[in-house]
């Protein structure tokens, strides 16, 4: 059996949880411990009915360019979820989830898969800050703003 594959996560979203607010950008990296990197990306649209939390709508205003980038070619959830299952389907070896409770990666993932594609994929789940950290797919992004970090609501960037 091959080793398991770590997938981190980097997400753009609009508010602090899911369904009142949306996921807008996914990027997952995949890292089996002796194989090539995997990289996956898509831009997600709005919730039926969400609406853009008063704080991250002050965080987008200063960033135009990076909103307009996180709607760029964006698919509807059920149809980016749908991919991104798919796409760990295909990874190599057990896939685990590597999550940083401080983020809100994890709830949101998880609620989208779930609500989208009626499962959770991955075999497990580690709550590692620290692995997290040294994986980080962060540098991936590629909004301006993910390079100038500034304070956030749940990571609005």
């Amino acid at each position: 059996m091959p080793p398991d594959t770590y997938v981190t996560s980097h997400i753009h979203i609009d508010g602090p949880i899911p369904g009142p607010h949306s996921l807008l950008t996914i990027t997952a990296a995949a890292q089996p411990l002796d194989g090539p990197v995997a990289q996956f990306t898509t831009n997600v649209r709005e919730l039926p009915g969400a609406t853009l939390h008063p704080v991250a709508l002050q965080s987008w205003r200063r960033r135009a360019e990076d909103w307009l980038s996180t709607r760029r070619a964006s698919r509807p959830p059920a149809l980016a979820m749908t991919a991104f299952a798919q796409w760990i389907d295909q990874l190599p070896g057990r896939p685990v989830f590597v999550a940083d409770t401080a983020e809100p990666d994890y709830l949101f993932l998880y609620w989208y898969l779930q609500r989208f594609t009626g499962r959770w994929p991955f075999a497990t789940t580690l709550t590692d800050a620290g692995l997290h950290g040294r994986l980080s797919c962060s540098n991936l992004c590629s909004l301006a703003g993910c390079r100038t970090p500034e304070p956030s609501l749940a990571r609005t960037s």
